[in-house]
């Protein structure tokens, strides 16, 4: 599920490409002292990842702009969607917005059978552990006692990319799905048909008031066809709570394009 935030500046701006922690740190502000403070600043994917504030462009005063968040609980968006009502000025760095509007949205890929496409909306962080770089051939920056992750690049080939995906999957699965039902590495079978790399770029992150890291992140487009109900389950997953590692930053979220045929 998605709420919708329908935005205008409320004066000119620049638009600032280090957008991710300012605005997690209204949504973690809308969810403070609620059921879901406990997921701040813990190891775990937090169970939302949100957008940037799109289109992605200088803005005069006026002008529209939009902000998706997703998650798979309800209630969390509805914690967000009240604090947005009660404060409607949004301001993320030096980029002044105005809350207009509210809406929830409805996503999913489709009955089985469908097809369809997911782009990146935002960039994706893959990071390979240190132990796994020789089973994927890859050699540690650091040599063979290296100890820090290794960020996914083109040339480290598809196997690892997949390989992370999907583990990263399996780990919201297990903290945000029923634990009866099977996650995504339990089926055989790719989560997407194709793997489409639009581009891998660099970008300083605040990761804490004190800490920038340079991530090296990719931006995707995914086809995906609907094997049966367990694999759409796992795809509106990624819709809901993004792929990869950071979605507190807004790291990994989807858009979904409208899927078509099914069954």
């Amino acid at each position: 599920m998605r709420l919708l935030v329908e935005l205008s500046a409320r004066a000119a701006y620049a638009y600032q490409n280090d957008w991710h922690r300012k605005l997690a740190g209204r949504i973690w502000q809308a969810l403070r002292d609620t059921p879901y403070d406990d997921r701040h600043n813990n190891a775990e994917p937090p169970g939302f990842v949100f957008s940037n504030p799109f289109p992605p462009e200088d803005a005069a005063a006026g002008d529209s702009r939009h902000l998706l968040v997703a998650s798979p609980d309800e209630e969390l968006l509805a914690y967000v969607a009240d604090d947005l009502q009660r404060d409607r000025e949004l301001n993320v760095g030096e980029m002044p917005l105005y809350v207009d509007r509210l809406a929830p949205l409805s996503t999913d890929v489709g009955e089985p059978g469908s097809e369809g496409t997911l782009e990146t909306g935002t960039g994706v962080l893959v990071r390979i552990p240190p132990e796994r770089c020789s089973d994927y051939g890859i050699d540690h920056p650091q040599g063979e006692d290296g100890d820090t992750a290794v960020y996914w690049r083109p040339e480290h080939t598809m196997e690892p990319f997949r390989t992370q995906i999907e583990n990263n999957l399996d780990r919201k699965h297990g903290l945000y799905a029923p634990d009866h039902l099977p996650g995504p590495s339990d089926r055989s079978g790719d989560l997407f048909d194709g793997y489409d790399l639009l581009k891998t770029f660099a970008v300083p992150v605040d990761v804490t008031d004190r800490k920038r890291l340079t991530y090296v992140l990719s931006k995707w487009r995914f086809e995906y066809t609907v094997r049966d109900d367990h694999h759409r389950r796992h795809l509106n997953l990624a819709l809901d709570c993004g792929i990869g590692e950071r979605n507190s930053l807004g790291l990994g979220f989807l858009n979904p394009e409208v899927p078509d045929g099914g069954a």
